[in-house]
């Protein structure tokens, strides 16, 4: 059996789960990439006009 000393919460560093940065830069990155293609479809589209 073995015993761990204590963790003080207030001197650990407090980081996000990787999982949770890798979601939410992938979400960053495909949320611009979906809006650069909605601006693109509008500005093709008032040319045609």
């Amino acid at each position: 059996m073995s015993l761990e000393p204590a963790r003080d919460p207030s001197t650990e560093e407090r980081k996000f789960p990787r999982g949770l940065v890798v979601r939410l830069f992938a979400y960053l990155v495909a949320g611009h990439l979906f809006a650069a293609f909605l601006y693109l479809l509008f500005v093709l589209g008032g040319q045609n006009q």
